[in-house]
């Protein structure tokens, strides 16, 4: 089958910062309850969830609105100060400028859909350069209504962003709970990408039926060309 668009998730996929966010957790956790979020929590339930959600989970309650604020907006601000302090680090994962073009080039809709914040978002498109690639009004990210990964919503707006079936998708994805959200967006194909967890991990879950360790792997013949010549 071929597809006419694509979706990104972007931390740990089109940016490999997993590391960086596992860094700001674990300091945060530690100040929220004293121990730090081990490997297996973060892949759980960091991973592709709001901060309201890693808050709630580390602290056993639901947090109040301002608790959100305050933590959530120290925590990413934290973070983006060491995406700064590590110049080698921050980069677009490998081949993912190379892609970007052709599907430029070839005039394939694209967006992202990320659990992010509108901050960090725009830290993204000031870094990076997105604009180059993407639309910003066709970019879904956590604004507080749209519910969190893995609800489908986030990958069934981004589609209808792209005025297409979500099974006419492809969605690169790296977390557990975003690969669940694309899953039951009942998006066309979805594409693993091992920039943080083993390969193993991907081969066990049956709706990822295609992996990646970066974008020089990406097979571009899933693509449909001839819809848009």
């Amino acid at each position: 089958m071929k597809y006419k668009g694509i979706i990104f998730d972007f931390n740990g996929t089109l940016f490999c910062d997993s590391h960086l966010h596992k860094l700001a957790w674990r300091e945060y956790s530690k100040r929220l309850t004293g121990v730090e979020f081990t490997d297996e929590e973060m892949v759980k339930h960091m991973f592709g969830r709001t901060n309201e959600q890693i808050i709630e989970y580390a602290i056993k309650r639901k947090p109040s609105p301002e608790m959100v604020e305050e933590i959530g907006q120290e925590k990413e601000e934290y973070y983006r100060q060491m995406c700064l302090n590590s110049p080698e680090t921050l980069h677009l994962t490998k081949g993912a400028v190379e892609f970007l073009d052709f599907l430029k080039q070839n005039d394939i809709p694209r967006t992202i859909a990320t659990m992010s914040d509108k901050t960090n978002v725009d830290f993204y498109f000031k870094t990076f350069n997105l604009s180059n690639w993407f639309e910003y009004d066709k970019v879904v990210y956590a604004d507080g209504i749209i519910p969190s990964k893995p609800a489908p919503d986030i990958y069934e707006i981004a589609a209808k962003n792209l005025n297409l079936n979500p099974e006419d998708c492809i969605v690169v994805e790296d977390a557990i709970s975003g690969i669940n959200s694309a899953r039951d967006a009942k998006i066309g194909k979805i594409i693993a990408i091992c920039t943080e967890e083993p390969r193993q991990m991907y081969e066990a879950i049956p709706c990822v039926t295609g992996i990646i360790n970066d974008f020089t792997e990406f097979d571009k013949s899933l693509f449909d060309l001839k819809v848009h010549k």
